[in-house]
């Protein structure tokens, strides 16, 4: 039976972020990955926006991964020369009642250390995005969009160079738990046992199914991961905006929101539709909602603008009736496992704290966190 240091299983921007830290840190790093290419599920439907953490409970893991892991981002593709821009993004209130929720989330963001957000009047927000209907608007000028692909290849290119490998195709089916490390089955058309020492499940919208399938993981341990498709539809004209653009936040997610592309394409969404099985495919029919959304704050909005983009699911741990969820990164204290890192949930913003989340379960490893 083959051996190996530390094995990751999952090659989206947060495990290849991960093998990155640990494969700089002098270990001997395997990414595992099922699909035939890096990053082809959540990691490549997305936004890619990278998020300042205004959103999130004080004190949580999306809270502190966040704020931590933009600045991480921004100074990582700044000096690699990643691609990225800060837009800066406008939250935007239609009415009174929710010009309160902009101040709740103003001190919600302070509380997590997001203390350069700006209130805007309706005339200042005017000038700044004239085709925008609103009674005010909180700015966040560190709110930016990265090309994630090219992050994920720098990360990878910077894993290799570190001695790292990636291994495509190579499904892991099962595991075990011994005293000596886990052996893990991995299929595909080379199969075989793996014995490795270290293990980082980072296998995504699979990761409790993985868990799952890991003998001497305790199933009370394993949440029940919920999938909350996304879809975006694209604007058949140039954008008349120069920020991303936010309503204020529904229960599962932002609501139907601007974002641009780096080459400054519009799109909007993603919208919130449970499912029970991953499907990608985008429903023409489901503009009609996206119509009515928009249009409470962009009324210019024409009747067959919209067309169709692309879908996501996100991994959450919160049910369609539940409420807020945090990542769910458990470690050896946690799980009683030596070397062993499950990583459960991690949905927007997964991206932006990618770095910092990497950092952490190096530090896991490492007995330090």
């Amino acid at each position: 039976m083959e051996s190996v240091e530390t094995v990751v299983v999952g090659a989206g921007v947060v495990g290849l972020a991960a093998a990155r830290a640990l494969a700089l840190s002098g270990r001997e790093v395997l990414i595992l990955e099922a699909k035939g290419a890096f990053g082809s599920e959540i990691s490549s439907r997305n936004s890619e926006v990278i998020h300042a953490g205004i959103y999130y409970p004080a004190g949580t893991l999306k809270a502190r991964l966040c704020v931590e892991g933009k600045w991480k981002l921004y100074d990582y593709c700044a000096s690699r020369g990643v691609a990225f821009r800060r837009f800066g993004k406008l939250i935007v209130a239609t009415d009174a009642a929710e010009l309160e929720t902009l101040k709740a989330l103003k001190e919600k963001a302070a509380w997590n250390g997001v203390d350069d957000l700006v209130w805007l009047s309706p005339e200042e927000t005017g000038e700044r995005e004239p085709e925008l209907r609103s009674v005010g608007a909180l700015l966040s000028p560190s709110t930016g969009v990265v090309d994630s692909h090219g992050l994920m290849l720098s990360c990878l290119g910077e894993a290799e160079g570190a001695g790292a490998m990636l291994a495509l195709n190579a499904p892991v089916l099962a595991g075990e738990v011994r005293n000596s490390g886990t052996v893990l089955e991995v299929g595909g058309a080379m199969p075989m046992n793996l014995l490795a020492r270290e293990v980082v499940n980072a296998a995504g919208l699979g990761a409790p199914r993985l868990a799952g399938a890991i003998r001497g993981l305790a199933d009370e341990q394993v949440p029940e991961l919920y999938l909350a498709k996304g879809n975006y539809y694209t604007l058949a004209r140039k954008s008349p905006f120069s920020s991303l653009i936010y309503p204020v936040p529904v229960q599962a997610g932002l609501g139907v929101h601007v974002t641009l592309d780096l080459g400054g394409q519009c799109r909007f969404g993603p919208d919130v539709e449970w499912i029970d099985e991953i499907n990608y495919d985008v429903d023409p029919a489901r503009a009609d909602v996206f119509y009515d959304a928009i249009r409470r704050y962009w009324p210019g909005l024409r009747d067959g603008d919209l067309e169709p983009g692309y879908a996501g699911i996100r991994p959450k741990l919160q049910s369609p009736e539940g409420g807020f969820e945090d990542f769910r990164i458990q470690g050896p204290a946690e799980s009683g496992i030596a070397g062993m890192v499950n990583l459960y949930g991690i949905e927007s913003p997964g991206l932006t704290s990618s770095l910092a989340i990497a950092d952490l379960v190096r530090d896991l490893l490492d007995g330090r966190a």
